[in-house]
């Protein structure tokens, strides 16, 4: 029988695969992996001013990267920089103000590795309600968007005629990862989050056939994933985070060795 802190990982990987999956196929389709990038990054700066002023991490660290993600759309219009150049800055950026803000508060004790590479055996009751609550928020919302969202991911103009407001899901979308990084920073860590969401999106992107069946088998590939992450960590004694996107990079290298055939892409590359 699992033991209950097995149990609960387990069962806290499943529901932050579910959530990853759908949003990391929108990240490959539209190329935004440096986007997942600086959010994750931004998510220590959230920790440090959460810890700051005393409120709860999973609200600072949205906080801040809904911030992050408010802030880069109007800096894109401004048309200062490019939006790499942007993302570099800004990830980079708010990991080290993050770092600063934490090493001068000499009165709080940071696990720094635990935000860093997540601690997933440490979940609690508590976090799993507040996993499949957000994860259920996140969901409903990319299904009001779905359409829309992947209508601007194909062309932005044709979006525009139809009336589907492409810069209102767009900024949604960015609203999403910032809940899924805020939810997710426990089990995977603040530097693995992007990984989470891209493998298995990237692995899944190779036998789907149609945009929906790349988020289903996305999802799908996720929760293995964290099994197989998990099993390895308990029987190697390995960090479980680390070891979950391992067990996903295993599943994408795995699905290299696919001959060349009919190979599904949802949404053209």
């Amino acid at each position: 029988m699992l033991d209950d802190f097995f149990a609960r990982a387990l069962i806290a990987g499943t529901g932050v695969a579910l959530m990853a999956g759908p949003l990391g196929c929108f990240i490959i389709w539209r190329r935004m992996a440096y986007f997942g990038d600086t959010m994750a990054h931004s998510a220590l700066l959230g920790v440090a001013l959460a810890l700051l002023l005393e409120v709860d991490l999973i609200v600072g660290v949205f906080a801040v990267a809904a911030t992050i993600s408010i802030a880069l759309i109007f800096l894109q219009r401004r048309g200062m920089l490019s939006t790499d150049s942007l993302l570099g800055i800004l990830a980079h950026s708010t990991l080290a103000l993050g770092l600063v803000i934490v090493s001068l508060m000499a009165w709080v004790r940071v696990d720094l590795l635990g935000y860093l590479f997540g601690d997933i055996l440490a979940v609690s009751r508590t976090d799993l309600i507040a996993i499949y609550l957000g994860g259920t928020v996140v969901l409903a919302a990319l299904a009001v968007i779905w359409r829309s969202l992947l209508t601007a991911t194909v062309n932005g103009e044709i979006a525009q005629a139809e009336g589907l407001h492409p810069e209102r899901a767009r900024l949604v979308f960015m609203l999403l990862m910032a809940t899924v990084i805020a939810i997710s920073m426990k089990i995977v860590g603040i530097l693995l989050i992007t990984s989470l969401l891209i493998i298995p999106a990237a692995t899944a992107r190779r036998f789907a056939a149609s945009p929906e069946q790349m988020a289903v088998l996305a999802s799908a590939l996720g929760v293995v994933a964290v099994l197989l992450g998990l099993v390895g960590s308990l029987k190697l004694d390995t960090p479980p985070g680390p070891s979950i996107v391992v067990a996903a990079l295993i599943l994408f290298l795995l699905s290299l060795l696919r001959l060349s055939g009919r190979q599904g892409s949802g949404v053209a590359s």
